[in-house]
């Protein structure tokens, strides 16, 4: 049995490297921040800045979760997508998905698959395509690229 990357080789990248370097530089600027008492940081009140400096972590981990660490690695075979987030590992008939939509964003192309049931990682998974290889499952299943495209902008 022999598969296909549709998603992109960035993938590994997004889901790990820049999360981990994110949390870990942030983190410890904000606790920095917190662990010296400065009543300014330049022109800055330390007690804005302290709150500044977690909020502004906060939402970074928060868009991290919602966003980056939700990615998929997926793979293409005759009927099936094979999907992991690199711990688990699972295989989805072809049959079973609803739709997929497309979303340009400049450099990069993101697809969410639908499926019609819920399943391990619920009921709709984004990754982010290859564009080359993606593009090559498409133009060998014109059926099935038919009967699921759905695009946004």
């Amino acid at each position: 049995m022999k598969t296909h990357r549709i998603s992109s080789n960035l993938t590994l990248f997004f889901k790990f490297f820049l999360p981990i370097f994110w949390v870990v530089f942030f983190g410890a600027f904000t606790v920095a921040v917190f662990a010296y008492d400065y009543e300014y940081y330049g022109n800055i009140p330390g007690k804005a800045m302290r709150w500044g400096t977690f909020l502004f972590y906060a939402g970074g981990v928060t868009l991290i979760v919602m966003t980056l660490w939700r990615l998929k690695r997926v793979e293409t075979g005759a009927d099936f997508f094979y999907i992991t987030d690199y711990f688990r590992h699972r295989k989805y008939p072809f049959t079973g998905v609803a739709k997929l939509t497309e979303t340009n964003l400049f450099l990069f192309k993101i697809v969410n698959i639908h499926f019609n049931a819920a399943g391990t990682f619920g009921k709709r998974i984004f990754f982010i395509a290859s564009g080359q290889s993606y593009r090559k499952f498409l133009n060998e299943h014109p059926e099935l690229e038919a009967a699921w495209m759905e695009e946004e902008s």
